[in-house]
């Protein structure tokens, strides 16, 4: 299989956009392993050969649907935070662009998140390129912040790294994009969920997490031990 697929969607074929979407909402409905190309033949009424001439295999489609999504995503970002240097700032732009493009596409959202190790080889190398990229990019915008802030202890960055993505990426499971909490509103939630935490104010100053009262590891089975 060929690992230099095209990817300029500028100049995206509209047949081809036509079927990756519809095959990310089927990846979506029945999961990647569980669909097959005759799936996707007759949600998109293009004959199999037809679907062959525009990708390879299956694979491919999962490729080019994942390569796309962390492309324009990271293109978008990057273009936004070039006229823009202040770390707040910035870290709201990285959340408002994350959950803008997503919250527009959910089907991409949960295959994404569904699928991340379904790719093998050199596609899934191109894949994990793309998104260490836009993952040290998110980590940086953090650092910045954390630098500007004298608030001590500071949140571990990979912890914090994590836990934005975790907050976002989780809103396919939830959210409805045509309910009453708009994509701005889900912005400005997540933006002060993240930065204030649920309790603001002095009682979240207040917090302080005692050596004691940190959690020890715990079995789900009672009677089992290390020792055992």
């Amino acid at each position: 299989m060929s690992t230099n697929l095209s990817t300029d969607f500028s100049k995206y074929d509209q047949k081809l956009e036509f079927i990756l979407r519809n095959a990310a909402r089927i990846f979506a409905e029945k999961n990647y392993h569980s669909t097959t190309m005759r799936d996707i033949s007759r949600a998109t009424n293009v004959s199999l050969a037809g679907l062959y001439h525009y990708c390879k295999s299956k694979e491919e489609l999962l490729f080019l649907i994942q390569d796309n999504c962390f492309g324009r995503v990271l293109e978008s970002l990057e273009e936004r935070l070039r006229v823009e240097v202040d770390p707040l700032a910035r870290l709201r732009i990285f959340i408002e662009n994350h959950l803008s493009f997503f919250a527009a596409n959910m089907a991409e959202m949960k295959v994404l998140s569904h699928e991340a190790e379904s790719l093998e080889g050199d596609l899934h190398a191109q894949v994990s390129t793309k998104k260490d990229k836009y993952t040290k990019l998110a980590r940086r915008i953090l650092k910045d912040l954390q630098l500007t802030e004298t608030i001590s202890p500071q949140v571990d960055l990979t912890v914090a790294t994590y836990a934005l993505f975790g907050m976002m990426n989780w809103i396919y499971n939830w959210y409805d994009p045509k309910g009453k909490l708009k994509v701005s509103e889900l912005v400005e939630n997540v933006t002060r969920l993240f930065l204030q935490g649920f309790i603001a104010g002095s009682a979240r100053e207040a917090l302080h997490f005692a050596p004691q009262s940190v959690a020890q590891p715990m079995s789900v089975w009672r009677g089992s031990s290390e020792s055992k």
